[in-house]
């Protein structure tokens, strides 16, 4: 199996360039199958998710690749309604192409998403949605067979949870509906914000994303375009996280302030340096860390759930008691007896996690449960006295672009092996 091998190190020092954001990319290439025209994304990250969304556009007849941090795809030709199984349990993330097909095509056949096993993640929001917008629905074996008899019209929708992937797939439906569609409790994250900028360079006619009322009005055509796509913010997180284990001074490029607010006032807390200058950010720190009271994941402008584990492996280092609520993802603690075996005081009841912080962190023999579990490792690895080995790093290679290389350039000791 491959996974990376640690030695624990005192600082990093340096700078780290922040890619595109994988979960911006991965409905933005979603997106891709409502463009008549070619599209080109920059800042696109390499990874693992992303080449599985290059297949899945693949077997629905259009061109795509994604090579050197670019996106390229040609949809003019979509041929197919139908995505394998195989390639809808790649990634979480495949569940958008239900609303992309629908509008493109009027029909979809698709199977449950796969990706990291956080919990239960029910679509009935998205299919209560489309179904407002005319689509009629069938599941039977785990298979989704959806049509549009009389094509997709607009809607007034209301979520009860301001759910990410059902807000990003009603937008995509709905673009090129008939008439407009309202989503009213939306969720408010930069993604959908992102995901919106580049359907209006399209041509689309979208107002109101990244706030909680989202108003669609649909079109008859999208053309194509070249877009940039955002900095991912869970990314930087993670640096911030590790800078913050390990101790140094880094500057990290490409980020924007007010997305990482909710980060970096927790690392600040707990005894970080943290502040930006346009998009370069520099965290330091030089004395121990203390304990920050309770982190509250929430949707967003809230605390990130993406983050929780990065910061949980902080915590643990923090003198003193944390606490942290989970409050989306059920599973999202799974990392806590990973780090529990290098050392870690962690006791979790249910969504609680109370933390009484250690002096050290001590290498060890672990595995990553999920992408971000992983990520939280690698960075409580780099701080930790001795070695560790840190296994199924499948899960890291989903979400970021050789997290190795990136932490190595700035002082970390990693490599990857077969362990």
């Amino acid at each position: 199996m491959q996974g990376f091998l640690i030695e624990g190190t005192k600082e990093l020092k340096g700078e780290i360039r922040v890619s595109g954001a994988k979960n911006a990319a991965l409905p933005i290439i979603a997106a891709c199958l409502l463009v008549d025209g070619e599209v080109r994304l920059t800042d696109c990250p390499g990874l693992s998710d992303v080449y599985s969304s290059v297949r899945i556009l693949g077997c629905l007849g259009c061109k795509a690749k994604a090579v050197n941090g670019e996106f390229y795809a040609d949809c003019r030709d979509v041929s197919k309604d139908h995505i394998p199984d195989r390639l809808m349990r790649l990634m979480r993330s495949s569940s958008l192409y239900l609303g992309a097909l629908l509008g493109r095509k009027g029909s979809a056949y698709v199977s449950y998403p796969g990706g990291c096993e956080l919990g239960q993640r029910p679509i009935d929001l998205h299919l209560y949605a489309l179904e407002k917008m005319g689509a009629k629905i069938t599941e039977e074996h785990g298979v989704i067979e959806c049509t549009t008899p009389g094509g997709l019209h607009g809607a007034k929708i209301n979520l009860s949870f301001p759910s990410v992937g059902a807000t990003e797939n009603v937008i995509l439906a709905a673009v090129l509906a008939r008439g407009e569609t309202v989503i009213y409790g939306a969720a408010r994250e930069p993604e959908i914000a992102d995901l919106s900028e580049f359907l209006r360079k399209c041509g689309a006619k979208i107002t109101g994303d990244g706030t909680s009322t989202v108003r669609i009005e649909g079109v008859s055509r999208l053309h194509g375009c070249e877009y940039k796509v955002m900095p991912d913010r869970i990314a930087a997180a993670t640096y911030m996280c590790a800078l913050a284990l390990a101790g140094g001074g880094l500057c990290i490029d490409n980020c924007i302030e007010q997305q990482l607010t909710p980060v970096s006032n927790v690392l600040a807390e707990a005894g970080c340096d943290v502040y930006f200058s346009g998009s370069r950010m520099y965290i330091s720190r030089k004395k121990p860390l203390k304990s920050v009271g309770t982190v509250r994941t929430m949707p967003y402008p809230g605390f990130p759930t993406d983050a929780q584990p990065l910061v949980t492996a902080v915590l643990a280092k923090c003198r003193g008691t944390s606490i942290v609520v989970e409050n989306i993802f059920e599973n999202r603690f799974r990392l806590n007896s990973e780090l529990v075996r290098m050392g870690a005081d962690i006791k979790t009841e249910g969504r609680i996690a109370v933390i009484e912080g250690v002096n050290e962190l001590y290498g060890a023999r672990v595995m990553a449960a999920d992408l971000r579990a992983g990520a939280a490792l690698v960075c409580a690895a780099v701080s930790a006295e001795g070695v560790s080995e840190l296994g199924m790093t499948e899960y890291i290679d989903r979400g970021y672009e050789h997290l190795e290389d990136t932490l190595s350039s700035v002082g970390a000791k990693i490599r990857r092996c077969i362990i």
